[in-house]
């Protein structure tokens, strides 16, 4: 099986973890329902009584009883007739907001009504369908004409319509109005209205002083003196006005947990208290989702989904309306709300006989007590996926790697073993990366070295044939010599080639013996500026044809290393600045530091390095001399790089321009890590 397969099988095996993690979260998902049913009832206790205490003195409103429910504005109404402003109006008068009251018989007029309250007035939008209205003329006051009468009662007077306040609405024209005292006949400005034409009939909105809690309110609209030519709301008894008691609201509303509502019902039915609490799920705008959010979201969806999947059935539970037949609503369990949102819901008996309902949002509680765990697993199923594909596509790209170096390594080689190409190197920082590099630098160190056993005959040959030859000459010469001057003559020639030989195959093994050396080297720490100092003295002192100066820091520098070594490594740089320095030339020996390294120069004035070189003078056998000076076969900057190599450091050689001065600069920089 190859590295793909067996990255993709372990890749499988971390999909045990989101399932192990589901089990846990829907045994989890029972647990917190148990535990937050627990709760509910307890908190439907404290909340029951602290609504218990705020209804004393409020009477309830029995089943069957006639009421006129009054709503809670959120904003504010234009008295103007119309009654697009008011919540859930429709012009055919068709919804549930309105309540309603008919004559007996077949497209008879109808009475239609809506009632709210911004604490402060009661406002009242009062319809006649199918009746085309009548209006008052001051000049025939006993013509028969459309009117209003409006009963109001306290909640501890009589419950008929003659105990209390009354008023007759009545208009010329349409357009605005003031109430007239039933009795008197005279206006109160406390209550005004407009009557405006709507549809198939008329329509009045009313707006007067809000009154106590459980006043009655009642309103007949007749057009003649005939009880059957009028449609009126119940006048035996009068209609109660039911309305939400922001006081209790009030109360309730610091009690509430986050995603948690509660609502108070009388015993026939009536909203007169609702509050909801802070919700802690913030859902954001998909435009400001990232494309991981986006796929998070989906997931956790996709969990909470699951998770319903496993509930119990929900009962439906309606919201939006403001009356609730108590004997259907369930004790306790799940209900679902019109916006298919699930809900925990318990009940509670409240003073009165009224009822407490109290929901919690599961989608809240998994928010508050699961909604990390979900988000974990989601994510992590989102991870151990993309984990997959990565590692897929890590072990392709890993053995596409491996077959591209095998491939150059065996093209580098050819079936006899030579090296007939390079191995690119790599650009990547892994492993592989560096074992390409090492092959890279492996392939090129044997094809140099192959090159330098090639040429190495042949630069011998070439080195030690002029010797050779002069040796040859003056032996030859020798024979035929008649006097000793001549016979001297020859010998010096002679011993001179001999020692050109000898210093050849010096400089031959002096780099093999310093390599060596190397390795049995002892490291010490030492003010490399002090050493070179005194060696650019001795140098000075020794040669009076070249201005041989130093320049250093006056603060020491130290580092670690041998200070033999480097002394001959200078030599090295001096000699070889000396044979290309004219007479009186300048040959300057710096140290000093920079970017975290120490920098040793030597920079000789005199002629320049060729611009284009084939070979790296730092190579054995690579000279740059000319044919007048003999014996040297390029050992002596093999011997620095040595060195330099020794201390951690490089060694380059540039053209440079000194003040001037035009010349040649060896620089080593050894980092401050080996100093």
């Amino acid at each position: 099986m190859n590295l793909k397969r067996q990255l993709f099988v372990a890749s499988l095996l971390m999909l045990l973890i989101p399932w192990a993690g589901l089990q846990f979260v829907l045994e989890l998902d029972d647990a917190l329902r148990q535990q937050a049913r627990q709760q509910l009832q307890e908190q439907a206790v404290r909340l029951a009584d602290v609504a218990g205490d705020a209804l004393v003195g409020l009477d309830p409103v029995a089943p069957g009883q006639p009421a006129i429910y009054v709503k809670s504005l959120t904003g504010t109404l234009n008295l103007d007739g119309y009654g697009d402003d008011w919540p859930g109006y429709e012009e055919d008068g068709g919804r549930a907001e309105w309540q309603s009251q008919a004559t007996p018989g077949a497209d008879k007029p109808t009475l239609q009504w809506q009632a709210a309250t911004d604490e402060r007035h009661l406002y009242l939008l009062i319809r006649v369908n199918q009746r085309q209205p009548v209006f008052f003329n001051p000049g025939l006051p006993d013509q028969p004409y459309d009117r209003l009468t409006l009963w109001l009662q306290p909640a501890s007077g009589s419950l008929g319509p003659d105990a209390g306040q009354a008023w007759r609405l009545q208009t010329p024209a349409p357009g605005q109005f003031y109430g007239l005292s039933a009795t008197s006949g005279a206006p109160d400005y406390r209550v005004s209205g407009v009557w405006q034409g709507a549809g198939s009939g008329w329509q009045v909105e009313l707006k007067l002083p809000v009154p106590p809690d459980r006043s009655r309110l009642g309103f007949r609209a007749q057009w003649g003196e005939n009880p059957d030519e009028a449609v009126a709301t119940a006048t035996d008894p009068l209609p109660v006005l039911v309305r939400r008691q922001p006081m209790i609201e009030r109360r309730l509303a610091p009690r509430l947990g986050s995603g948690q509502q509660v609502r108070l019902i009388e015993p026939a039915g009536w909203v007169i208290a609702t509050q909801q609490g802070d919700t802690r799920e913030i859902r954001p705008e998909f435009d400001t989702l990232t494309p991981l959010e986006v796929i998070e979201q989906i997931s956790l969806n996709a969990l909470r989904a699951l998770i319903r999947f496993y509930q119990p059935e929900p009962a439906a539970m309606p919201t939006g309306i403001d009356r609730l037949a108590p004997e259907s609503l369930p004790d306790q369990g799940l209900v679902r709300h019109d916006d298919g949102s699930v809900w925990l819901l318990t009940t509670r008996t409240v003073f009165g006989n009224r009822t407490l309902i109290l929901e919690q949002s599961i989608d809240e509680l998994l928010t508050l007590s699961g909604s990390t765990l979900g988000s974990v697993i989601a994510r992590s199923t989102l991870i151990i996926v993309a984990l997959t594909l990565v590692l897929l596509g890590y072990a392709s790209w890993l053995s596409w790697r491996i077959t591209r170096l095998e491939r150059a390594v065996g093209a580098s080689i050819d079936e006899d073993g030579r090296i007939t190409g390079t191995v690119p190197p790599s650009r990547a920082n892994d492993e592989l990366g560096q074992l390409q590099r090492q092959f890279s630098l492996m392939v090129d160190r044997l094809q140099g070295y192959n090159r330098y056993l090639e040429s190495f005959s042949r630069r011998l040959s070439h080195e030690l044939k002029t010797p050779v030859a002069v040796v040859r000459s003056s032996l030859e010469n020798l024979q035929h010599c008649q006097s000793d001057q001549e016979r001297r003559q020859y010998l010096d020639r002679a011993a001179s080639a001999t020692d050109r030989l000898s210093q050849i195959l010096n400089g031959m093994s002096e780099a093999a013996r310093l390599e060596q050396s190397l390795d049995h080297a002892d490291k010490e720490p030492f003010d490399l500026a002090g050493v070179v100092a005194e060696a650019t003295d001795a140098y000075q002192a020794l040669d009076s044809y070249h201005r041989i100066q130093f320049v250093g820091p006056d603060q020491p520098c130290p580092m670690l290393g041998s200070p033999e070594l480097m002394v001959q490594l200078l030599d090295k740089l001096v000699d070889n600045a000396r044979d290309f320095t004219p007479e009186d030339g300048l040959i300057e020996v710096a140290v000093g530091r920079e970017a975290g390294s120490l920098q040793l120069s030597v920079f000789n004035e005199g002629s320049r390095l060729p611009e284009a070189r084939e070979t790296d003078i730092f190579s054995p056998f690579v000279s740059l001399r000319d044919g007048q000076q003999q014996g040297h076969l390029g050992q002596g900057l093999l011997i620095v790089s040595l060195i330099a190599d020794y201390h951690g450091g490089r060694v380059e050689a540039r053209n440079r321009a000194q003040s001037g001065i035009d010349g040649v600069c060896f620089r080593v920089t050894i980092p401050t890590i080996h100093s």
